[in-house]
C-alpha cells in the first residue's frame, strides 16, 4: 500500500507581499507622489471651472429675472397665486425676487462680492424649490444642479479669475 504524502501547508507568513517596493518607499507614500500630477492639473483648471459655474448659474438666474421684468401683473399674479412665500405680501415677494434675480447674478458672474451673491442665489434658489406647490420634475432636477454648482462657489470662493481677487489688495490695503 502506498503512503499518501500530505503537501505541506503554505507558509502565510513568509510568502505575505511587503508593502514597500524595490526602494523602501511604503504604498501610501507612493500613492500620494503619483496623485500629485492630476491633482495639479485640476487645481490649474479650478478658476476655469469656478468661472463656468458662475456663469451657468447667473444666467440662469438672470434670465428668471428678465422673464420676471418683462411681465410684471403676470409675475404679480404667480406670486399671489402659485408662489406662495410666507411671511411676505405677493407684491413685496415679487419684487425682491425680481430684484435677487437681476443683481446678484450680475455681482455672481464679475465675481464682485462672489460669496455674498451665491449666498444670496442660494437662498432664492431654496425658496423656489420650497414655495413652488406643484414644480415640474424637469425644473426640480435643475435646482439642485444649480445648487451645487453655487455651493461650490460659496466653498472655494469666486476664483483666481474675479473682481474679488483684483481688488481685494487695493482694498484691504487702504484699511490697514
Amino acid at each position: 500500500m502506498a503512503v499518501r504524502r500530505r503537501s505541506p501547508r503554505p507558509n502565510f507568513r513568509k510568502t505575505r507581499k511587503t508593502s514597500l517596493n524595490s526602494t523602501g518607499e511604503p504604498w501610501p507614500r507612493r500613492l500620494h507622489r503619483s496623485a500629485q500630477p492630476p491633482i495639479r492639473l485640476l487645481e490649474a483648471l479650478q478658476p476655469a471651472a469656478l468661472l463656468g459655474a458662475r456663469s451657468s448659474a447667473g444666467w440662469t438666474f438672470f434670465a428668471a429675472g428678465l422673464t420676471k421684468l418683462r411681465d410684471r401683473d403676470t409675475t404679480l399674479a404667480l406670486f399671489a397665486d402659485e408662489y406662495r412665500v410666507a411671511l411676505l405680501t405677493p407684491e413685496l415677494a415679487a419684487a425682491a425676487a425680481t430684484a435677487g434675480e437681476l443683481e446678484l447674478p450680475v455681482l455672481l458672474v464679475a465675481g464682485l462680492a462672489g460669496r455674498f451673491a451665491t449666498a444670496g442665489l442660494s437662498v432664492v434658489d431654496i425658496v423656489v424649490v420650497i414655495s413652488l406647490a406643484e414644480i415640474a420634475p424637469a425644473a426640480l432636477q435643475q435646482h439642485p444642479f444649480w445648487g451645487s454648482l453655487l455651493i461650490a462657489v460659496l466653498r472655494w470662493g469666486p476664483g483666481r479669475w474675479s473682481l474679488d481677487v483684483l481688488l481685494a489688495p487695493r482694498l484691504v490695503g487702504k484699511g490697514g
